[in-house]
């Protein structure tokens, strides 16, 4: 067996980490451009927290607060522009997976010319990016613990991923309770999405031993304890583990690749601008029916994870735990048309072509077009 794992992540993990951002950002710079959403870290008092760690280290800041749920290549090009007149020299991305993606491509485009699309859509090949700080406020992507970004265009509706270790984050700080001012909704989604990370690497043709090993150990911890924090528990150990969960998955999946349901997300979220794991949510238990077959032992495992006990058992088991959750939802009550599958699966093979080669099983257009459907 051949394989290469190369991830060079400076993680810091634990409750209370993120009163060392402030510290961790004057090592690189003395200007920090702050990337946060619209509004859920001011909400929360997160964002005042790491502007006074930030002063108390004397790091001068700026606030750039537009990022949206599925970032887009326009904002990248504005938070950039920003960073440059400010003369920022050092990034801190301040919230979910969203968040840290914009902060990446903002990262790269502080210091790059031309447009983020010319790295995105035709691989132009970055240089190392100003120093980025992720402090993660939500357990989903796990893009403090890797190099990509994913981004949509406003104006085709593609959605694309950018992936390079220039834009591994120089620091990632973790702290388990920043997610506990996530709203339920957020949380189920965000924490499907880091499940389906791990359980995607499993199903990989790119799967190694390291990947596999962070994504069995992922898994587990998001079966164990995201029914648990939904649920209202404040333990401690439930939110580190759903913060592991999110992180390993973002590891494994950096050399592993995901596979057909984030390739098929993709374009139903670009087109509807719907929440990633919910439509995560709606594909997985689908595809998964139509790829038993493939990759028997993976499904097995994944299964058993979910409380199952055979492969077969997979698609209904991944099922029963969206129910513990309240995100057994459809496409169609996300706002995605009948008539948007045919848009949609020719999307999904210009876009998501490498997603669609590493899932177990060839899936042809017909294929995806029917899975399409049937998640409706």
């Amino acid at each position: 067996m051949d394989f290469e794992y190369h991830l060079p992540s400076h993680l810091l993990f634990g409750c209370g980490v993120v009163d060392r951002a402030g510290a961790e950002a004057a090592k690189y710079g003395k200007r920090a451009l702050i990337v946060t959403g619209r509004s859920s870290a001011k909400q929360s008092g997160l964002l005042d927290r790491v502007i006074a760690s930030l002063t108390e280290a004397g790091v001068a800041h700026v606030v750039f607060d537009r990022v949206a749920q599925n970032p887009l290549t326009d904002t990248v090009m504005e938070g950039a522009a920003l960073g440059r007149a400010e003369g920022c020299d050092v990034v801190v991305a301040l919230g979910g997976g969203s968040v840290m993606d914009a902060a990446k491509a903002i990262a790269l485009m502080c210091v790059c010319e031309g447009d983020i699309s010319d790295y995105v859509l035709r691989h132009r090949t970055p240089r190392p990016i100003l120093p980025l700080i992720a402090v993660p406020t939500t357990c989903g992507t796990g893009s403090e613990g890797n190099g990509t970004a994913v981004l949509s265009d406003a104006r085709t509706k593609d959605k694309r991923g950018m992936r390079s270790d220039c834009c591994i984050p120089s620091v990632s700080i973790v702290d388990p309770l920043l997610m506990q001012t996530m709203p339920k909704a957020v949380l189920a989604s965000v924490g499907f999405d880091a499940l389906c990370h791990n359980m995607e690497t499993l199903l990989s043709r790119k799967c190694h031993p390291f990947a596999a090993q962070m994504a069995l150990r992922g898994m587990e911890l998001a079966a164990r304890h995201l029914p648990a924090v939904y649920g209202g528990s404040e333990d401690r150990e439930d939110w580190e583990g759903i913060a592991l969960a999110s992180t390993l998955g973002g590891m494994a999946i950096y050399s592993a690749s995901v596979v057909a349901p984030h390739g098929m997300e993709h374009p139903a979220s670009g087109l509807r601008d719907i929440a990633h794991g919910r439509g995560l949510a709606a594909l997985t238990p689908v595809i998964y029916e139509r790829s038993l077959d493939a990759a028997p032992e993976p499904f097995e495992t994944i299964a058993k994870a979910l409380g199952g006990k055979t492969a077969a058992d997979c698609p209904d088991a991944v099922r029963r735990f969206l129910e513990q959750i309240d995100l057994n939802v459809t496409l169609s009550q996300q706002g995605v048309l009948e008539e948007d599958v045919d848009w949609m699966t020719e999307n999904c093979f210009q876009v998501s072509q490498m997603m669609l080669q590493n899932h177990p099983c060839v899936l042809t257009k017909e294929d995806v077009r029917a899975i399409y459907r049937a998640a409706l």
